[in-house]
């Protein structure tokens, strides 16, 4: 797009920045909409990414024969896991109407998995083979052999029945009957896999009860209040997305529908080489053509049993299962159709933008199955920034809208022509996404499942046993409701995801019709309210002046402050880049013109008053004493510190200890070297702590980290010490209920129980799982299913502890 902006005449750009009205917009839109259409550069550009004939994310029949030809070499050679990535990738490009070809590759990975050990995976893709091919003798005898493995004797014998039936060739024959035999000898009474797969889909998801209402305030415009008390802890709201979008960065990781992590059999898209699914089941919603979808009859052999044909439509036709928890829909409207065929804007332009044309593409199809019937149809009504977007954004926007528009002439050309409006609409989507968009957060725990068995061999390895706790934000999501809650820096509502489902749940009491806030960004503890500030005015456009910025939080005026050089006192030293606060003209005993007094600013909370009294007590004073709020004096004692040295001091301290720390870490460094290596991170610690203040956030980090790396090198007891540091000053800077201490307590049991301290990691997992009950509710078991097993291993090694 770079090339294609270079080219904007400056009239046109000094055009697009002055917009601020739709009508602006619209004359701007088809101004450089006409000036792009004349323009070689743009036609270029438009045909690499809509042109069918330019490809390069379709389907390829030659490739996929390499690929197979590549895996069938690694399986023969025993790599099997190899061999699976090939087929893999077969299956991503081979062409869907070639059913022989991909019922062969599904086979075959099939076959790979069954060497591996993974027989439910390989029993999915036998599934997958004799969906594509019932009449696939191969199919059928190693779907039998993974059933023997997963004691199903019954279908196992019926799958080699239908092998036996099938096979043409009198040698195999033999070997079947002979197979049949020692199964049918072996057989034992035990519930079908199949039964046991679809339970498990239908896990009780728990619904909210509380009846919302959306208002209008005049300081926030609308928002989302309770018609009745909420009490803490309580589920107030779930909801499926309008829309939504994988981030690029895990296309290859996740499920392109429901957003969980892929099995080794991932399923891939039917028309193009980009999205993979868990499921059949998530591909057929995300719009692709299921393999049970192209078939018309099945071509069973004329001398088959009416039994074995039954039992083969019973294969073929049930529901596929996918490894997942929750049931998302899209509303019954393909989201990824019109993206599909192997074009190539799909896979270039940014995941936002993308998310953009769903929203368009959503309101169409709405429109037209509205059409004809008395039902009219749901409009979004989305707030949006755009005449407030920098320079860059709006000719960014213009640019994206006017190619995207090009784009989807294709699948939506009488819908939405090529025309200034068709590019303002786009304009305000991408603006509305901007603003609206929410991040899908899953947490990941790098050990989440390890048993205390495979903690201790991993012990002697000498490797990582903490649990770590871990955000990470695959994609992003319009919700129609959720998009109505406002923000506050200290919010009353906790968001979370299971697949792509939004679930709001509150961390307080709530009385009826006061506002449900969630946090559009860092929460008080996090940022400093300045910094907290400054991202919400760019993200955003708005200032806030929630309750977390209203007031004078402790957090706020330490967590990047220094200590005072004076002997016995524990104030702190302010950094000029904090000192960025609404100034109020006060006399002061120094006479510095800078000056203000934060009791005349914001009010204070009493939990909060007697911490700052401890670190900042002229600024609860008002005309006694007064103090100045400049860089370098102590809001204790007055005293002057130069902040420019303690600030190039501590970067270097805390270099030299990431240095170190990495040194420790690294497997070709010997004992006496990471012992040395340990003594210069120690040393960096020791002088962070003489320059930052005691309740610095940076000193939490290098507690952290050194902990973490204690623990990778086996020293728990050590790791232990600096853990609870790290979480005693987190205390300081969040209430003792908030969700980041709760995080920071799953590495705390883990470490504990790995010094077989049994009873403080009980008292630790007892402490988290409140935390985790108040943010999650029914579902913290299932976003982290370890917990269950570690307080179980905590409580049996407790009691083994007492019996010796």
């Amino acid at each position: 797009m770079e090339r294609l902006k270079s080219e904007v005449p400056s009239t046109l750009i000094r055009k697009i920045s002055s917009a601020t009205t739709e009508q602006d917009l619209l004359s701007t839109s088809s101004a450089l909409l006409d000036f792009f259409l004349s323009h070689p550069l743009f036609n270029t550009v438009a045909r690499e990414l809509a042109d069918p004939e330019l490809a390069l994310c379709g389907k390829n029949r030659a490739s996929a024969l390499d690929l197979k030809r590549k895996g069938n070499e690694s399986f023969s050679h025993g790599h099997f896991d190899k061999a699976l990535n090939l087929y893999s990738q077969a299956l991503r490009v081979a062409p869907m109407d070639d059913r022989d070809l991909v019922a062969t590759l599904y086979l075959n990975r099939a076959s790979s998995l069954f060497k591996m050990g993974l027989f439910t995976e390989c029993r999915r893709d036998c599934d997958r083979a004799v969906v594509l091919s019932p009449s696939y003798a191969k199919a059928w005898y190693r779907r039998a052999k993974v059933n023997a493995s997963l004691k199903s004797h019954n279908e196992a014998i019926n799958d080699m029945n239908v092998a036996l039936n099938l096979e043409p060739s009198i040698g195999l024959k033999r070997q079947i009957k002979e197979e049949l035999v020692l199964i049918v000898n072996s057989r034992q009474s035990c519930n079908s896999l199949r039964k046991a797969c679809h339970k498990s889909v239908g896990i009780h998801v728990e619904s909210p009860k509380i009846k919302l209402q959306c208002v209008s305030t005049p300081d926030k415009g609308r928002g989302m209040v309770s018609i009745s008390d909420i009490s803490d802890g309580s589920l107030i709201h779930s909801e499926e997305p309008y829309v939504v979008i994988l981030s690029k960065h895990y296309r290859e990781t996740h499920c392109h529908f429901c957003m969980n992590e892929l099995p080794v059999d991932s399923v891939p898209c039917s028309s193009c080489s980009v999205p993979l699914y868990c499921s059949q089941w998530c591909l057929e919603r995300a719009g692709g053509v299921g393999a049970k979808n192209l078939l018309s009859d099945y071509p069973f052999h004329e001398m088959l049993p009416t039994d074995l044909q039954r039992y083969i439509s019973s294969v073929i036709l049930a529901p596929d299962s996918r490894p997942g928890a929750a049931n998302p829909d899209s509303g019954g409207i393909a989201e990824h159709k019109h993206e599909c065929g192997g074009v190539n804007w799909f896979a270039v332009l940014p995941s936002e933008i993308i998310l953009a044309a769903r929203m368009i593409v959503k309101s169409i199809e709405q429109r037209k199955r509205s059409e004809g019937t008395t039902e009219s149809a749901k409009t979004l009504e989305l707030v949006h920034n755009f005449g407030k977007l920098p320079i860059e954004s709006k000719l960014d926007f213009h640019i994206y809208s006017i190619v995207l528009t090009h784009c989807l002439q294709q699948s939506y050309g009488a819908e939405f022509p090529l025309t200034g409006a068709s590019v303002s609409q786009l304009v305000i989507a991408m603006s509305q996404v901007k603003l609206n968009a929410m991040a899908i957060v899953h947490m990941k725990s790098t050990d989440a499942f390890w048993s205390m068995e495979q903690l201790g061999n991993l012990l002697r390895n000498k490797n990582t046993l903490t649990n770590n706790v871990e955000q990470v934000r695959l994609g992003q999501a319009i919700y129609s409701t959720g998009s109505l809650f406002n923000h506050s820096c200290r919010p009353n509502v906790h968001t979370y995801f299971l697949s792509r489902t939004l679930f709001v749940r509150s961390t307080e009491f709530v009385q009826a019709g006061f506002p449900l806030e969630l946090s559009y960004g860092p929460q008080v503890g996090q940022w400093s309210r300045d910094e907290r500030q400054q991202l919400l005015q760019d993200q955003y456009s708005f200032k806030c002046n929630c309750s977390g910025c209203a007031q004078l939080n402790v957090s706020d005026i330490v967590i990047s402050s220094f200590s005072c050089l004076e002997p016995n006192c524990f104030g702190i030293v302010l950094d000029d880049s904090i000192l960025k606060l609404e100034k109020l003209n006060f006399d002061c005993v120094q006479q510095v013109p800078t000056i203000f007094s934060l009791k005349s600013l914001v009010p204070v909370d009493k939990p909060e008053r007697g911490d700052i009294e401890k670190v900042a007590r002229c600024v609860l004073k008002h005309h006694d004493v007064s103090c100045t709020m400049v860089p370098g004096y102590c809001l204790n004692c007055g005293s002057h510190c130069d902040v420019k040295s303690l600030r190039l001091a501590s970067s270097k301290a805390i270099h030299h200890m990431e240095r170190a720390l990495i040194g420790m870490l690294d497997d070709t460094t010997s004992t006496e070297v990471r012992t040395n290596l340990l003594s210069d991170a120690l040393s960096a610690l020791d002088i962070l702590r003489s320059i930052l203040h005691a309740y610095n956030k940076e000193i939490a980090q290098a507690e952290d980290n050194l902990a973490k790396a204690l623990c990778l090198i086996g020293d728990f007891q050590s790791a232990l010490h600096y853990c609870e540091a790290s979480i005693g000053i987190l205390e300081k800077l969040y209430h003792p209920k908030h969700i980041v201490i709760g995080n920071e307590l799953v590495k705390l049991a883990s470490i504990q129980l790995c010094t077989s301290d049994h009873i403080s990691a009980l008292n630790t997992i007892d402490r988290l799982n409140v935390i985790f009950q108040l943010y999650y509710g029914s579902h913290a078991m299932r976003i982290f299913p370890y917990l269950d097993s570690l307080k179980k291993d905590a409580a049996k090694l407790a009691l083994e502890n007492c019996a010796l």
